[in-house]
């Protein structure tokens, strides 16, 4: 045997109070005749806020080349939370994406700034943190910042994509570890891969299909990368690669004032700017909408180890 705890000391006093009060209104209530009134029930308390932490580059935060700027309601997680926010009213959404971020700056800041925090990195995990319990779904893309810069000029740089893949591999494990250590068990964890934006380099002719031809391959290793980094620490992976049918050439689609593309190529082209005069990497509306879709359906399928 061992001795009781203070704690249930303090229980037990409180419930021996509470049988001598209620004893003492049940004889009250005898000797004149009236029984004890009711308890006036309490104010029932406001629903407790959910959290939805998006965090990752330009396509977290919305970017769109037409108007120079993160658009609201366009980026993906902004979709994905209209989703969400259905199933649970009580979500609220925190993003936290940054224009131009790369896992070396997620870490160590440089770009954007975030109140009380030194990078993207250290707001989420504070945020995680300090709302153990109330966050339940963390969304995560990074990574192509890394190496898009690697395209420039109309050819690709291997010595720079393997510079930019070194930088993916060392660093993304880091990001999704301290996440899951911050976060605990309770929130969804899900990142995304990648879709192949240079693909659009098909459209400059037979050098140009070569090259898209190329950016294949490297499509495939970097987002192998970026899901075994994920997935490491728990992370599920939203196939975005494989909803913009990155390695399909097959078949055509018919896309209007560009005639007919193989199907890879089409998507990127109806699905992003870069088919127009602004030739920019970043998703339209209608392509957020498709990515927003892969993880709704990716969270749908999520079970809690």
């Amino acid at each position: 045997m061992h001795a009781p705890s203070p704690g249930s000391f303090r229980r037990r006093a409180r419930l021996a109070m509470g049988a001598v009060a209620s004893a003492t209104l049940l004889a009250a209530s005898l000797t004149t005749g009236t029984a004890a009134a009711s308890p006036v029930a309490a104010a029932p308390h406001p629903a407790r806020p959910h959290y939805y932490l998006s965090l990752g580059d330009s396509l977290a935060a919305g970017y769109q080349p037409d108007a120079r700027g993160n658009v609201p309601g366009v980026s993906y997680t902004d979709q994905l939370y209209a989703r969400l926010k259905q199933r649970d009213p009580s979500l609220v959404h925190v993003q936290l994406g940054c224009s131009g971020e790369t896992t070396t700056t997620m870490i160590d800041g440089g770009i954007c700034s975030y109140p009380g925090a030194a990078s993207q990195l250290a707001a989420a995990t504070s945020f995680l943190r300090h709302h153990r319990g109330q966050v339940t779904t963390v969304t995560l893309d990074i990574g192509a910042n890394d190496v898009d810069g690697c395209f420039a000029s109309g050819s690709i740089d291997a010595g720079c994509v393997a510079k930019g893949l070194g930088e993916v591999a060392t660093d993304l494990p880091r990001i999704t570890r301290e996440l899951r250590a911050a976060g605990a068990a309770f929130p969804r964890y899900v990142g995304m891969t990648y879709y192949d934006p240079f693909l659009a380099a098909w459209l400059e002719g037979s050098a140009g299909q070569r090259d898209a031809a190329l950016s294949v391959p490297l499509a495939d290793t970097f987002n192998g990368v970026i899901a075994a980094a994920m997935r490491l620490h728990g992370f599920r992976v939203a196939d975005v690669s494989g909803a913009f049918s990155t390695n399909e050439f097959t078949p055509t689609v018919a896309v209007p004032g560009f005639g007919p593309l193989p199907k890879n190529v089409a998507e990127i082209c109806l699905l992003t700017w870069m088919c127009t005069p602004y030739e920019d990497i970043h998703a339209n509306r209608a392509g957020h909408a498709v990515i927003a879709g892969v993880f709704d359906d990716t969270l749908a399928g999520y079970r809690r180890p």
